[in-house]
């Protein structure tokens, strides 16, 4: 008989913590959960012990059930200490959503990198009532269904301001290679790229510990997504090339502690794993492309399921993600369709 090799990050957690509770994943540090109403349903936060206070890593989305968990958890597994600071990874709603509340309510200290700052106060002040022509432009350009775009551009656009709390002037800026105190340790800051601009992942010098936020999570890919605001970005490219920069400081015996699912260790396999799924979702994109097909048409081979509405935005602005970055290292040719949409097909 032979035996398959065991090549899954292991977790030694079978269940998160339940709402409002926390675990303790190491000496003074809490990992705790918030509710999010997407199919991905929940993000991960935590909590260092400082002595005198808490630092928080991430908030969640503002809301009044997520504010009302937080009360909970202050009162309840915090002890009654004041977070007194609060550590965002990166500018996307369910990390730093609820961060102006902490500065407002709480007189907590943000810490962030400049571009997560930058992005989450400009799009919190940058509310939209209608879709503006250029988004509109850009899912056309993709070549989104119609029945979902016709869908789409008649509701109301999201507003980051919809799900995260009104932030305040001032912050403190962290940046690649600065050593950051927290929880009793001393953590060393590498940014990452690709899910997010300026992603800031944190790891310990003094234990196995690496905070990961999206950069690298256990089961799940982060999402890699183009958007209108940068319509000829290559996130991807960035992103492949800050996890192979960040590859080497991994470690087996490391506890992961991502923004989703479980905690994991194995770090070095699960970096290898994320390249390796994207490499050979780039393979199969190429052959793909022996026709000449818009972003909209290559889910099939990228995702290998079918996609529904719940996912139809996140994985269009993947997908271009990915065509964009053949394109942007010259391994395919793009032209325009007379309804807007760009074609995409190898150079042969």
């Amino acid at each position: 008989m032979t035996s398959v090799p065991d090549v899954a990050p292991r977790t030694p957690w079978q269940d998160p913590p339940a709402e409002g509770e926390a675990i303790e994943v190491a000496e003074g540090v809490l990992w705790m959960r918030l509710p999010l109403p997407m199919k991905l349903d929940h993000v991960n936060v935590y909590a260092l012990d400082d002595g005198d206070g808490w630092t928080v890593i991430d908030t969640g989305m503002n809301s009044r059930r997520s504010r009302a968990i937080w009360e909970r958890l202050m009162t309840g597994p915090l002890g009654g200490k004041p977070v007194r600071r609060v550590v965002v990874t990166h500018h996307h709603p369910d990390h730093i959503g609820l961060a102006g509340w902490f500065q407002r309510a709480h007189g907590a200290e943000l810490v962030t990198t400049r571009t997560a700052w930058l992005f989450a106060r400009m799009l919190t002040l940058d509310v939209q009532e209608a879709w503006p022509e250029e988004t509109l432009a850009f899912y056309r350009s993709a070549g989104m269904d119609r029945a979902f775009y016709d869908k789409r551009a008649a509701e109301r656009p999201f507003n980051f301001a919809d799900t995260v709390h009104p932030m305040p002037l001032g912050f403190t800026r962290i940046r690649q290679d600065d050593v950051i105190r927290m929880g009793g340790r001393d953590w060393d800051v590498h940014i990452g790229n690709g899910h997010a601009p300026e992603h800031a992942t944190f790891w310990s010098r003094d234990d196995n510990l690496v905070l990961t936020g999206d950069q690298i999570l256990s089961t799940i890919s982060p999402n890699i997504g183009v958007y209108a605001t940068e319509p000829m970005a290559d996130p991807l490219g960035e992103w492949l090339e800050a996890c192979e920069r960040l590859a080497p400081l991994a470690r087996p015996e490391h506890l992961a502690l991502g923004g989703h699912k479980l905690p994991f260790s194995r770090l070095p396999l699960r970096m290898q794993q994320l390249i390796g799924n994207h490499h050979g979702a780039l393979e199969r994109l190429r052959e793909h492309l022996n026709q000449p097909r818009t972003a909209a048409d290559c889910f099939s081979v990228l995702f290998k399921r079918t996609i529904g509405e719940g996912e139809y935005g996140l994985a269009l602005v993947e997908s271009v993600a990915h065509v964009n970055h053949l394109y942007h290292i010259g391994q395919v040719t793009r032209w325009k369709r007379e309804d807007g949409a760009w074609l995409y097909q190898n150079r042969g």
